[in-house]
């Protein structure tokens, strides 16, 4: 798979930019995750300070998350404007600096994925049929019975019995 390798013995000492793309299986996230629907870009200036390497620029990657109200796919682009990421350079002549992108596009994903702040914004509301207040009695939706043999609620059944006697 193509990455981002730096070869550090032709890296100006002032630095260079590197703009490119990463494909999108550099993500290797779970089916049940957001499931990403284009390449990782980049646009970074790459600079050497000691024994360290700058990389700040920009990042950008789409992705389908599965609204948490709506529970409807979208597609959200995950733009990192400003990144600033600080590698190592330990003895190497080369370093690979793919996964330290995945990370940074990774960590700024969001925490509850709204189809309202998807890149075509969508209407989010909440079916009505799925709420427990109000709900109609002549729905279509099913109450999940208990499951056979489920006896928490009995332990703090008993409990209840036992403080009510004298």
């Amino acid at each position: 798979m193509k990455g981002l390798i730096i070869d550090l013995p032709t890296l100006p000492e002032e630095g260079k930019e590197f703009v490119g793309e990463i494909p999108d299986a550099v993500f290797d996230l779970p089916p049940k995750d957001a499931k990403p629907v284009g390449p990782l870009n980049y646009d970074l200036w790459v600079q050497r300070f000691e024994s360290e390497l700058l990389l700040t620029g920009s990042l950008s990657a789409s992705f389908e998350f599965t609204c948490v109200r709506t529970l409807h796919p979208f597609t959200q682009t995950i733009f990192v404007e400003h990144a600033a990421i600080s590698l190592e350079i330990g003895n190497s002549s080369q370093i690979d600096a793919t996964e330290a992108l995945r990370e940074e596009v990774l960590i700024h994903f969001p925490t509850d994925p709204r189809c309202d702040d998807a890149d075509e914004p969508q209407k989010c509301e909440i079916d009505p049929k799925y709420l427990a207040v109000d709900k109609p009695s002549e729905d279509d939706v099913k109450t999940r019975p208990r499951d056979e043999g489920d006896d928490r609620w009995s332990a703090l059944d008993a409990l209840k019995k036992s403080d009510s006697e004298p």
